[in-house]
């Protein structure tokens, strides 16, 4: 009966061993793909949403001040015309 506990004991071993090295495997092959579409992206030149956000809000604050502008030289236009 001692063998057979010991044959389950090794075994149990085995697959733990096993499973550490399978876990590693996909860790390692996760962190290498996500490093490859890191440098496609970047080969890509393709902004990131908090750059394009922010090229967004800075479009949107210029078409204010134009309209503004806008509005401030049709007033200056009437009161000389």
């Amino acid at each position: 009966m001692q063998t057979r506990s010991k044959f389950f004991d090794d075994m149990s071993q085995l697959m733990t061993n096993a499973m550490g090295v399978a876990q590693g495997a996909k860790d390692e092959a996760e962190t290498a793909f996500n490093s490859m579409i890191d440098r496609w992206l970047a080969d890509r030149d393709l902004v990131t949403r908090e750059e394009f956000d922010a090229v967004r809000a800075m479009a949107q604050k210029a078409r204010e001040e134009n309209e503004a502008l806008k509005a401030r030289i049709e007033a200056l236009e009437s009161k000389s015309g």
